[in-house]
């Protein structure tokens, strides 16, 4: 099945069909399962055994999804291969108290989600989605796009508001979204998924960007899309997977979540959702300690996650020699601190399968003066012992509610993956 499209334009349109498939990580989790069905994995419900033999496989975790090819038989040199990224996406969450009146507003309740650039989410229409469970123990994935606005105070009644503007994090994030004296906003999601609003006894739910994806610059040569960061490596790993061939290596893509907020969490890097994943795999494969830790010390991971392009109205944030542009390949990301994982033995590995895969590539590097942001690289290596290295699409606006990067970006960022599993 070769879902790695042979030119950019149809990679590009399958993002932003997933992009806008995807508004939370539960939702990008269902899409890469059913994509993964359609490409011959099978469900395992962590609950019961792991299967034994040859197969293609993938578990759901909430937002978060892990799916292997296993060969017949795992040995002494049998190679491993990893590809981590992240679902979520800075955002704002609905709070417990979900919605509330305010001088004639129905207004929603929101707190902050990771650490999104806030200015950009006035004055755009929102969707709220994510999921709800009910008193049976259902849980149902839920969706009301461009219900909502965060609107901005206008400059007659802030005549400063050009020379800074500053969000108070509570008192100025609260979006409207109708004009009830009593809103009810998980009545409306309620009645969205059948079921009745007495019986929601949970919810966990988040605003998007209403504005579909788009090509965009004199050439097409942009694209701009909410949630770039970082469902543009979830899509190319799982591109990369969909289109893996037969072979004897064991090769894993984990998707995980909450990324955004450290990914401390059962579904997120920090956790035990891919160690126990492998645990089980290497059980099912008669592995002792010794020979699973050998499976480890042959294998290697590339934590794909989303960087900065130069801004060219902001060089000075910059390192000065840094030329990160649109276009010009996926990027490796390198830090000193270990912020991101890679070193010499991870770059060799990244070359190898940019060359492998014709694609060009880039090197970040921060400005010195300028704090570094991390990825779940450095987690993965910290856990598993692992060689791993930290790549990703280069954007402008990262974290902003819509972001930008250059059009052919993430089918390069594809096929360097695609190389890699296929080793």
């Amino acid at each position: 099945m070769d879902t790695v499209f042979a030119d950019p334009t149809s990679h590009l349109d399958d993002l932003a069909a997933f992009v806008t498939a995807s508004p939370t990580s539960y939702h990008a989790a269902q899409s890469i399962a059913l994509r993964l069905v359609d490409a011959g994995f099978n469900p395992v419900d962590e609950r019961a055994r792991f299967p034994q033999g040859a197969g293609r496989f993938f578990v759901v975790r909430h937002g978060a999804v892990i799916a292997w090819r296993q060969p017949e038989r795992i040995g002494d040199t049998t190679g491993l291969r990893i590809i981590g990224a992240h679902t979520d996406s800075p955002a704002l969450k609905v709070k417990p108290e979900a919605s509330f009146s305010c001088r004639g507003w129905g207004q929603i309740a929101v707190e902050i989600y990771g650490g999104p650039l806030l200015n950009s989410w006035l004055d755009r229409e929102l969707g709220i989605a994510g999921r709800i469970v009910t008193r049976d123990g259902a849980q149902h994935l839920v969706r009301l796009d461009s219900v909502a606005r965060l609107p901005q105070l206008a400059i007659h009644l802030d005549r400063g508001v050009n020379d800074g503007l500053t969000l108070d994090r509570q008192a100025n994030t609260q979006p409207v979204f109708t004009l009830d004296a009593e809103p009810d906003l998980l009545a409306a999601l309620a009645e969205q998924a059948g079921v009745k609003a007495s019986d929601v006894l949970g919810y966990d739910l988040f605003t998007y960007s209403s504005q579909p994806p788009a090509r965009f610059g004199l050439h097409g040569e942009f694209f701009a899309s909410g949630r770039l960061d970082n469902l543009s490596s979830t899509h190319a790993g799982l591109t990369a997977m969909e289109d893996l061939a037969d072979g004897n290596d064991l090769v894993i893509f984990a998707a995980f979540d909450h990324e955004e907020i450290g990914s401390a969490t059962s579904s997120g890097a920090a956790g035990p959702f891919l160690g126990d994943v492998l645990e089980r795999i290497a059980a099912v494969a008669g592995l002792g300690l010794d020979a699973t830790k050998a499976l480890l010390a042959r294998g290697s991971c590339i934590s794909a996650d989303a960087g900065h392009l130069v801004h060219p109205n902001y060089p000075q944030h910059h390192d000065p020699r840094a030329q990160l542009v649109p276009g010009g390949g996926p990027m490796l990301k390198v830090n000193a601190s270990q912020r991101y994982a890679t070193d010499a033995v991870g770059e060799a590995l990244w070359l190898r399968a940019c060359e492998a895969a014709g694609v060009p590539s880039q090197v970040f590097v921060s400005n010195n003066a300028m704090p570094c942001g991390s990825t779940i690289g450095p987690i993965t290596a910290t856990r598993l012992g692992i060689a791993t290295v930290d790549v990703g699409i280069g954007l402008l606006s990262m974290h902003s509610a819509r972001e930008m990067c250059g059009a052919d970006d993430p089918h390069h960022l594809a096929g360097a993956l695609r190389a890699y599993l296929a080793g």
